[in-house]
């Protein structure tokens, strides 16, 4: 699955980008080629950073990237119970 979100990556990436020029290099007079663009680049550009979040997410959960930094708010709780008692 992992190898099929990259292939999906860079194919939703290339998209993205060829798209996004087409978008903004047409003749301005043109809107409906230009609306189609920049849908089609916005569509590639969702669902590539949809596929990296995927890819991002499998690779702290099978250790191959360190999981990031994420705070400790255990002590938020505690403070909220003291207040309300």
């Amino acid at each position: 699955m992992p190898k099929l979100l990259a292939i999906l990556n860079v194919i939703a990436w290339s998209g993205f980008w060829a798209f996004g020029y087409l978008a903004i290099s047409a003749d301005p007079a043109d809107t409906g080629q230009m609306t189609i663009a920049a849908i089609l680049a916005a569509t590639g550009g969702a669902l590539g950073l949809w596929c990296y979040f995927k890819l991002v997410r499998h690779s702290e959960a099978t250790g191959y990237a360190k999981k990031g930094l994420r705070a400790d708010r255990s002590h938020l709780e505690r403070e909220y119970n003291e207040e309300n008692s």
